[in-house]
């Protein structure tokens, strides 16, 4: 039987490395699965003890608490880059009571979990990255069916409550599609809606342009861009007259605000399509997972900015032209571009 320091090879190509007693797994040990995944912790009689680290195969990890080799108690998940994605309890290996989901762009999902570990119920949030305002409601698997607009509460103990506005609009989950960019195109963002507004942009023949309400630091998210969603090849095909609110989201899909979206008066479901470009921006594009719209694109800072500050953004247009192609920038774009790379001269 193995006994001390021993490499253990199985029939899965699974390995463990570590210590044993008798045949059994006593003292720290490494599991290194086929998969390229690993658990590494302290073994009592084979099973896995007290504190445990996970490591997914893209380099994300959960730390937990393990009785008899499950994981049964605290635990959180960091993933690839470090960041915060999970924190709350474990029952025999499941996601159990109250737990916090969090996204890479600030917002979280927390509540009571269902029997199977899942974001399922009736009193579940969606918290903004401000960590102020939330939907409070029904959601089923993550995914916002019934909610309201509510205040966070923090208790004393560290303890997370929330506060319905009475007389608050009911929000659910509203992804676009190629065709329809909202069934509530003129319900606002309460979020968007305290933080930014629409005037006469103070860049030359720009337009309506977008607005902080509040000073905010480097880093706030302050808009979201949602719109229909098109592919690139569309976008590429036609005239690029009707490309002047276009988003890309990822490489299938392209983000569109179009006639008659573009007016407030119509559309002002998100805001963030009014950002102007510039070359010496005060805020980026940035993915957002939001509870109404899905997966979007957000504007968020990358400088102080103050109250009344006109927000701009680099739209990122491939200014370079390769060979019998020109350049895929407008017009308006390239001559910017000229004026601002002239300027750099003097």
């Amino acid at each position: 039987m193995p006994h001390g320091f021993c490499i253990v090879t199985y029939s899965s190509t699974d390995r463990f490395e570590g210590n044993f007693v008798h045949g059994e797994k006593n003292g720290h040990g490494k599991f290194f699965f086929f998969d390229g995944s690993t658990l590494e912790g302290f073994y009592v009689d084979d099973g896995l003890q007290g504190q445990g680290i996970y490591t997914y195969e893209d380099g994300g990890t959960l730390h937990g608490t393990y009785i008899d080799g499950e994981l049964n108690g605290p635990a959180y998940e960091n993933d690839a880059d470090g960041r915060l994605v999970f924190k709350g309890q474990y029952k025999d290996n499941i996601r159990h009571g109250f737990c916090w989901i969090y996204y890479s762009d600030g917002g979280y999902l927390v509540g009571q979990v269902n029997e199977e570990g899942e974001m399922t119920g009736e009193k579940l949030a969606y918290v903004y990255p401000d960590g102020k305002m939330a939907y409070y409601g029904h959601f089923i698997d993550g995914e916002m069916i019934e909610a309201r607009l509510a205040n966070v509460i923090l208790t004393e103990e560290e303890k997370i409550q929330f506060d319905v506005i009475p007389g608050s609009p009911v929000y659910s989950f509203d992804k676009s599609t190629s065709s329809c960019i909202s069934t509530s195109p003129l319900l606002p963002d309460p979020y968007e809606s305290e933080r930014v507004y629409v005037d006469a942009s103070l860049i030359s023949n720009a337009g309506e342009g977008l607005f902080t309400k509040i000073a905010a630091e480097a880093g706030t998210v302050l808009s979201f861009y949602n719109g229909i969603r098109i592919t690139h090849q569309e976008v590429d095909s036609r005239d690029w007259s009707l490309n002047g609110n276009t988003i890309s989201l990822d490489d299938e899909t392209v983000i569109d605000v179009p006639e008659p979206y573009s007016h407030v008066t119509k559309y002002c479901a998100s805001l963030g399509h009014k950002a102007n470009h510039s070359f010496t921006p005060n805020a980026v594009y940035d993915s957002f997972v939001h509870p109404r719209f899905g997966l979007i694109k957000c504007i968020r800072t990358i400088q102080a900015v103050e109250k009344d500050e006109e927000l701009t953004v680099a739209y990122g247009y491939d200014h370079s032209s390769t060979g019998q192609n020109g350049p895929e920038a407008p017009e308006w774009y390239l001559a910017e571009l000229r004026a601002f790379q002239a300027s750099l001269k003097k």
